[in-house]
């Protein structure tokens, strides 16, 4: 009998060391430096390509984690509550049942996975060979469990979950990102930047076009003296050209193509054919993501582009430097005007012009206004309040104050917000509550 239990009790000591090894290989894996790994690969490190294989396969990997995990902690628990039956009786089983699991949380969950994420790298390399082996093995049934699974979903009422795999580790960039920068790992203008070149792809030209009613624009037939005059007015270097209207650009004038005509004709400005030195128009459709456009520029090695909508109408134009302004933040130079469109107070409230876009308020300020409605503030205001405001009035909305306070016509020029606190943010007043009276 004394043997018995002491090999039973050796079992259940390997079964927890089996534990500890899947858990730890779990974190270490999928908390390894996929960099460092990629580097150590490329030098001839043969572990490392190991474990950038199981990387690549992370369902097989997390199957076989799982599977295994769950087989030696049943069966571990299982013998626990075999010998402590035999010991002390049928309340035994719940003796076993408390210590199995303090044992199993602390030694084969917390401790190995505390470890395995202090060092990942180390770990990683070291447990992938033994992982492919536990994978290749457990691979039929891994299989077998995603297909019942997969059997099983498709009878649920809805198919958004027919597709998902339940055994996938997704890891999130922007998640990572996030954490490394609480951390101090990242810096948080890095961040910034990191995040901004994530959002790309969600972003269409329309969020950060510069719209038509803010565009400069000369009418092609005006007298030459008069576009060369705009044209040294302008802090841009290249103008879209209108004929008939403002909304029919018929072309783009770079002022470097507009100063060497200008030395071919002997600085005479009455010689200067302007319609001759504008370049084709390009448009692109409002849609378009930011990131597509981004391809395109460089594809086109073109910097402007105008933007219009499904009905052709010119809505505004988008530039390669509005797109790199969405990763780096403003860039401004000794020609740009100084921009006070937003302008922090002394009471920690801003006020802001009407068409500062949200992202650009969010990212001064780090704020988290949401900008999947409208995209400027004044558009925020109206779609929240769902009324034009007029001056003096106020709304709540998102645990800040938005407090009207200049009006032209139907477009709001400038608004004060101000954040009501930590402890008001967690709440959202409705439409009705949100607005105030004039104060």
């Amino acid at each position: 009998m004394t043997l018995d239990v002491g090999l039973i009790l050796a079992a259940i000591a390997g079964l927890l060391v089996l534990s500890a090894f899947f858990n730890a290989s779990e974190t270490a894996l999928t908390a390894a430096s996929r960099a460092r790994m990629h580097a150590l690969e490329q030098e001839g490190n043969s572990k490392a390509h190991l474990v950038n294989r199981l990387l690549r396969q992370p369902a097989k990997m997390i199957g076989a984690v799982l599977l295994g995990n769950t087989l030696v902690d049943i069966l571990a628990a299982s013998l626990a509550s075999g010998i402590a039956v035999v010991m002390v009786g049928p309340a035994g089983v719940a003796y076993a049942t408390a210590i199995m699991t303090l044992l199993i949380v602390i030694f084969s969950a917390v401790l190995p996975k505390t470890y395995a994420l202090a060092f990942a790298d180390a770990v990683a390399l070291f447990v992938a060979p033994i992982m492919r082996v536990v994978i290749t093995l457990l691979s039929p049934l891994t299989a077998a469990i995603q297909f019942v699974v997969r059997l099983i979903l498709r009878l649920t009422p809805t198919r958004r979950d027919d597709a998902a795999n339940i055994l996938a580790a997704h890891e999130e960039i922007r998640g990572t990102i996030q954490l490394k920068t609480i951390g101090g790992a990242v810096a948080k203008g890095d961040a910034a930047m990191l995040g901004g070149v994530l959002d790309l792809r969600s972003l269409q030209v329309l969020d950060i076009m510069v719209h038509r009613t803010k565009m400069q624009t000369i009418d092609i037939d005006d007298a030459p003296e008069k576009v060369v005059d705009e044209v040294l007015k302008s802090q841009h270097t290249r103008i879209p050209l209108w004929k008939d209207e403002p909304d029919n650009i018929v072309g783009v004038v770079h002022t470097k193509d507009l100063l060497v005509a200008l030395s071919r004709v002997g600085w005479d400005v009455s010689k200067l054919d302007v319609a001759a030195l504008a370049a084709q128009p390009w448009f692109v459709p409002d849609t378009t993501s930011v990131a597509d456009q981004l391809n395109e520029f460089l594809k086109r090695k073109a910097q402007l582009a105008l933007v219009v909508d499904e009905y052709g109408e010119v809505q505004g134009l988008i530039t390669l430097e509005d797109i790199l302004e969405e990763i780096v933040g403003q860039i401004a130079d000794e020609h740009d005007a100084q921009d006070v469109a937003i302008r922090v107070q002394a009471d920690g409230s801003v006020n802001v012009d009407g068409t500062v876009a949200v992202r650009d308020l969010n990212r001064q300020m780090d704020w988290s206004l949401p900008d999947d409605e409208a995209t400027t503030i004044a558009g925020l205001v109206i779609h929240e309040a769902q009324t034009i405001p007029e001056p003096g009035q106020a709304f709540t909305f998102y645990g800040y104050r938005f407090e009207i306070l200049r009006k032209s016509r139907n477009k709001i020029t400038a608004i004060r917000v101000r954040p009501i606190g930590a402890a008001d943010k967690s709440v959202r007043p409705s439409h009705a509550s949100g607005a105030v009276g004039a104060g």
